[in-house]
């Protein structure tokens, strides 16, 4: 009896007609891999509205409002998401401020009398808030009209208090991430009624991030491809980093890649990409810029899931930011600066003639080896996020064929409707495997491939088959040298 039947005993003689189904041989082709993201982040409402550390999938900022909180951490980071990605499944995992922490505190004190009617436009975390102001109001009276501005609008991450013209703006979430909340006056060439001046303290002192611990142990063995990391303290980020290198382990192949983002200067940037090195973690600058470094982390990552999805090894460069926005021209960096900071860890964007923000390089933190050599082998996040991808695709393709399979020599004369493997079959899989990835432009050199495979049984155990797959990731075309050399 040659043939491997799943389901019909050998020993059956009650007639007639058997049949049974095999869909091991039904996919054709490469797998689609469906990405998963997951939003870590502070909460607003109570426990009873939205328990803390279970991940609940949500479809909609409008959603994330209602169960975390209008003008939340999460609140702002689904904002952002959604506004560049609302295909990819998304996961929030709501965490409440620590029970030490403190929420950052600003001011915008207005002073004079308003000689002409019209509104003093401030942008807080980028949502535009106008309150207006009649001829004759002195400064309590427009303090108060910024104080009912800032409270009608619930998705601000800021409650506001007027005394005397002088408006207390607090952050919604304590911690470090409300010290990135942006507060400034008429950023797109708005004007102030004549006779009002207005005077803002950036908001400060935040400090405290709730601990990852249990938002890590809860995340369990599900596997989210991006992770949007809000926190960039060296005790959170070490946490997220050890997680992620142990999900990407063979025994657990749940790997993922995070996003977070950091406001700062030129230099500390530098310094806390130097200090960092993960090739799971991706950080993007964001600099003196309306929206906080938490939303830009998020629509970093919503980028990086939708487009990787679709293509793992594509080049991020140039796609366009649709909720972040842009610094003043004054502020930007220079092509040197953020030069140096591709070779610090951290990724860059620039912004295009029409003022919209696009990707300039998205790379990961890994830049050193474990002897503290300089090491490039998973510089761009492509190499990772594709890499991911033909794991997967590898495995999907042996656990849906070769579930059940026997285990035998190259030169084994055995049945031709057996289910046996041999080192040979499997070999021959692989590489049309690897076709497959050559033809959706993952990697490149077949024959170099073929030259360096090696698949062999395991010579101390006979049940187990060991392969060495040597695939040359596709490239991304990153930088076009040209030189003219003319005549006249």
């Amino acid at each position: 009896m040659p043939i491997s039947f799943n389901q019909i005993p050998a020993a059956i003689r009650v007639p007639l007609f058997y049949a049974e189904f095999d869909n091991s041989n039904a996919v054709q082709g490469a797998v689609i891999q469906e990405y998963k993201v997951l939003i870590l982040g502070s909460k607003t409402t109570n426990e009873a509205t939205l328990p803390k550390n279970v991940p609940v999938r949500v479809t909609s900022a409008e959603q994330v409002a209602t169960l975390a909180g209008a003008g939340s951490q999460l609140h702002g980071m689904a904002q952002a998401f959604f506004a560049s990605n609302k295909f990819t499944e998304c996961w929030l995992m709501p965490l409440e401020d620590d029970a030490g922490g403190l929420p950052a505190g600003g001011t915008v004190t207005v002073t004079g009398t308003a000689t002409a009617s019209g509104s003093v436009t401030l942008y807080i975390a980028g949502r535009k808030v106008m309150a207006a102001v009649t001829s004759g109001d002195n400064a309590t009276a427009v303090g108060d009209a910024i104080e009912a501005a800032v409270t009608a609008d619930t998705s601000l991450p800021v409650t506001a208090s007027n005394n005397a013209g002088v408006v207390t703006l607090v952050a919604k979430n304590d911690g470090k991430g409300g010290n990135d909340i942006d507060v400034r006056l008429n950023y797109n060439g708005e004007t102030t009624p004549a006779g009002v001046s207005i005077a803002i303290v950036a908001l400060s002192l935040g400090d405290t991030n709730p601990d990852i611990t249990a938002a890590i142990a809860a995340m369990g063995d599900e596997w989210y491809n991006i992770i949007v990391m809000p926190y960039t303290d060296t005790a959170n980020l070490a946490l997220l980093e050890a997680e992620l290198l142990d999900r990407a382990g063979p025994l657990r192949m749940i790997d993922g890649m995070a996003f977070c983002a950091m406001r700062d200067t030129h230099g500390n940037l530098t310094t806390f990409g130097d200090s960092r090195n993960s090739q799971f973690v991706s950080c993007m600058e964001c600099t003196t810029e309306p929206r906080p470094s938490y939303e830009v982390a998020a629509e970093t990552a919503a980028l990086a899931a939708f487009h990787g999805n679709i293509d793992p090894a594509r080049p991020f460069q140039t796609l366009s930011y649709s909720w972040r926005m842009a610094k003043a021209e004054s502020a930007r960096f220079t092509i040197e600066e953020r030069n140096q900071l591709l070779f610090d860890g951290i990724s860059t964007s620039y912004i295009d003639a029409g003022g919209l923000v696009r990707v300039e390089r998205l790379i990961t933190m890994y830049q050193v080896n474990a002897l503290g050599s300089p090491d490039t082998s998973y510089l761009d996040v492509n190499v990772p996020l594709t890499l991911s991808y033909l794991r997967f695709d590898l495995r999907a393709m042996v656990t849906t064929k070769y579930p059940r399979h026997k285990l035998a020599d190259d030169g084994t004369r055995f049945g031709a409707g057996q289910k046996v493997m041999t080192p040979k079959q499997f070999k021959a899989e692989v590489i049309a495997k690897f076709r497959q990835w050559e033809e959706m432009g993952l990697v490149e050199g077949i024959d170099q491939f073929k030259n360096d495979l090696i698949v062999e049984r395991n010579s101390q155990d006979s049940n187990r088959l060991d392969a060495m797959l040597p695939p040359d990731l596709i490239n991304q075309l990153r930088v076009v040298g040209v030189q003219f050399k003319y005549l006249v």
